[in-house]
């Protein structure tokens, strides 16, 4: 093993629809970004704060274009990958600079068209249940037995 790690977890909303570009080779990207929030409340004010993080998802071939064909704006997805930083020239001749989610597996985890069919079938008043289908492989730490095993 090489020692390092370059792996990114995100569940988020899509930001924008999938921008596809295709190559002459029959080679496609598609790219879109993701919204992440993380939300706190303020000692000081007492007041909820929430802080958005945007970013840039990129897939290849297949995968961009089945996220092209079913997800929009709006749509929760999660996303596996890995980080990748990119430079280019500008059209005023200044470097950029950009960090890229490259993905490697995805799941869609709610559509915008999904949640408003639910949002319609459902009484106002009636609180909306919401499940977490990616799980997490966690441990609880639970106090070990004494056993006679030396290891």
């Amino acid at each position: 093993m090489s020692g390092t790690l370059n792996k990114v977890m995100l569940i988020g909303h899509l930001g924008d629809e999938v921008k596809m570009h295709y190559f002459e080779g029959g080679g496609s990207i598609g790219r879109f970004p993701i919204a992440t929030n993380e939300s706190y409340t303020s000692k000081q004010t007492g007041e909820k704060v929430t802080n958005t993080d945007w970013h840039n998802i990129v897939l290849r071939n297949k995968a961009a274009e089945i996220c092209e064909k079913y997800l929009s704006k709006g749509d929760k997805i999660y996303v596996e990958g890995r980080l990748k930083n990119r430079q280019w020239q500008g059209e005023d001749g200044n470097t950029r600079y950009t960090t890229e989610v490259h993905v490697q597996e995805f799941t869609f985890l709610s559509t915008k068209k999904e949640s408003m069919a639910n949002a319609q079938s459902q009484p106002q008043n009636t609180p909306v249940q919401q499940v977490n289908p990616v799980k997490e492989n966690t441990q609880v730490n639970q106090p070990e037995k004494e056993d006679d095993l030396p290891f």
